[in-house]
């Protein structure tokens, strides 16, 4: 409508001049610029009168009719036609008027205008399209990657996962700093997780040091008891063979039965003693073993002098096998005897009586097996290493038959990793038996061993012996023993008064306490070695204190030998004889 108005005005000022004018062809010539709009189907310029003044029609064929007259100025539609008629003004005077007669088909309208629409739909479609591409390549994307990371390390816990996007601008700004703030969690995670390792681990160590010393406490009151007892039980026949020779001192038998039972519990409380001073020499370093060339048949036969009474004592039958020639080892074979008979001494106590034991030994490549086995009570799987761990004993019942500190097998295994062997417990169980197996490395498996010579026996020579401590009893007792053998014996009891008895009495032999009065064993010691007239004296220290320093401290001060307390007469004889045995006793 307004398309076809705006035709009738712009027909209606280039007719204005040729209506003045009175130039119909001018008019009928404008009027045919209507043919490019094939919708406008006639029209006509009519004059101010109302005559019809110049006219035009689509259709060259058929002719068009025309109203008489020009109706009212507007527009109007009559069936399938659009009439618009507009007024010609000149100069502000009406001088005619235009009419245009144009097809009007609704349904094709409103098919071009929903022509029109979808085209512009599809148009906004295409470019909201285009502009959601940009916006999801540029936004959605990298925000659906930063949700879904996220989500993994909710799920996963894993702080080391990163949003891969190339975004620029303010988003890619976001995903650099959600990156950056995994990465500072997972380190704070990671810092986290360290300190509670940490803390847990000192917790652990906390704990494992607080059990042990409770375990260390607890076995250190079990040993102190366990000592107690065991040292009691050999004091208490001592002081009764003491109340027997007092009361019963006439009667020679009973006097000698006392006698040798005290002697016999002495030499378990010596034992117990020199076991716990092994003990503490080796776990602080300071136990020496001697290399020598030793024969493993002459261990085991000094192991079974010192065992075979108890074992026979107790009824058991002992079975020893050892290889016919002689297997040469390289160590101390004193101490090799004293782990055999630690081995012997337990088998006989934790075997009932009238038990089997036995002792073989056989060389299997460069090495020698010692295998003790008994059918005594047998030790618990648990138990196998634990059975040599210092003062653990494998039976700690209040009914236990058997004694002991729970040191032995300690001591053994010490021994025997000294001598770069092994040993080790076997048992299928209580009551079932058990069996210790001693490896040892062998040196050399003669053909023919060369057998050592015996010396001869000379006549017992008599010294003059000077005994210096403080313990009356004692000095007075072993003075006593010596003169019964002929011996001349001078008897201090300080420092002072040894050093001038000792000038004046020139002794062969010197036994000196190292706990003096007034002048200690050491000092009286460095005096004596400055007189020139006892350069020949032999000085021996008498002592309680019994590790490498104190022997060491011994001999650098001028003593010849050291001898720990409780001292046997039989020490004192062999030292007097010049016996190498003595020495090493005495060392």
């Amino acid at each position: 409508m307004d398309d076809l108005t705006t035709q009738a005005e712009i027909i209606a000022t280039m007719s204005a001049p040729a209506v003045s004018f009175n130039d119909p062809a001018a008019a009928r010539q404008n009027l045919s610029l209507l043919r490019v709009r094939p919708q406008i189907r006639s029209g006509a310029v009519y004059l101010a009168n109302g005559s019809l003044f110049a006219a035009y029609g689509l259709s060259p064929i058929e002719t068009p009719t025309f109203p008489a007259k020009p109706g009212p100025i507007g527009y109007a539609i009559q069936g399938g036609s659009m009439i618009v008629y507009h007024p010609i003004v000149d100069n502000g005077e009406r001088v005619g008027t235009v009419y245009l007669n144009a097809s009007y088909r609704l349904l094709d309208r409103v098919a071009s205008y929903a022509m029109i629409l979808v085209a512009v739909l599809v148009f906004s479609l295409a470019v909201a399209a285009l502009v959601a591409s940009r916006l999801q390549s540029a936004i959605t994307r990298p925000l659906e990657a930063v949700t879904g990371v996220a989500r993994e390390v909710m799920q996963r816990r894993d702080f080391n996962l990163r949003v891969q996007s190339d975004a620029t601008g303010e988003i890619g700004t976001l995903v650099a700093a959600f990156n950056d703030m995994l990465a500072e969690i997972g380190r704070r995670a990671h810092a986290l997780q360290e300190a509670n390792r940490t803390l847990e681990h000192e917790m652990q160590v906390r704990q494992g040091a607080e059990r042990a010393l409770l375990l260390a406490d607890r076995r250190k009151d079990e040993f102190l008891a366990t000592l107690a007892h065991e040292l009691r039980n050999p004091l208490a026949p001592i002081r009764t063979g003491l109340d027997i020779m007092r009361v019963n001192s006439r009667d020679a038998g009973a006097v000698e039965r006392a006698r040798t039972i005290m002697e016999r519990q002495l030499k378990q409380m010596v034992r117990l003693v020199d076991d716990l001073l092994d003990v503490s020499r080796i776990t602080t370093g300071k136990l020496t073993i001697r290399h020598d060339q030793v024969s493993l048949q002459d261990v085991v036969n000094d192991a079974l002098e010192v065992t075979r009474p108890f074992i026979e004592n107790q009824g058991h039958k002992l079975e020893v096998a050892l290889p016919v020639t002689p297997v040469i080892l390289l160590g101390d074979g004193t101490r090799l005897s004293q782990v055999l008979s630690n081995l012997l001494n337990n088998a006989a106590k934790y075997t009932a009586r009238g038990g089997a034991i036995s002792l073989r030994a056989e060389v299997q490549d460069e090495q020698v097996q010692i295998r003790v086995k008994d059918n005594g009570i047998g030790i618990q799987a648990n138990m196998l290493n634990e059975i040599f761990e210092l003062f653990i004993q494998a039976d700690t019942s209040l009914e236990r038959t058997t004694a002991g500190l729970g040191v032995g097998l300690s001591l053994a295994r010490k021994l025997v990793e000294l001598h770069g062997g092994t040993i080790r417990a076997y048992s299928e169980g209580q009551g079932k038996g058990s069996e210790m197996v001693v490896t040892l490395p062998v040196q050399a498996v003669p053909g023919n061993a060369p057998v050592p010579l015996q010396g001869t026996a000379g006549p017992v020579r008599q010294y003059r012996i000077l005994l210096a401590d403080d313990n009356i009893d004692f000095v007075n007792s072993i003075g006593s023993l010596l003169r019964s053998m002929g011996h001349t014996v001078q008897i201090s009891h300080d420092g002072n008064q040894a050093l001038v008895a000792a000038e004046a009495f020139v002794p062969d032999f010197a036994f000196l306490d190292i706990g003096l009065p007034q002048m200690n064993g050491y000092d009286l010691a460095r005096a004596l070695r400055r007189l020139p007239v006892l350069r020949k004296t032999v000085l021996v220290a008498v002592t309680g204190w019994g590790q490498q320093k104190d022997r060491q401290q011994a001999f650098d001060a001028g003593f010849e030998g050291h001898l720990v307390k409780p001292v046997s007469f039989e020490q004192i004889s062999a030292i007097l004889a010049g016996s190498r045995e003595g020495f090493a006793h005495a060392v």
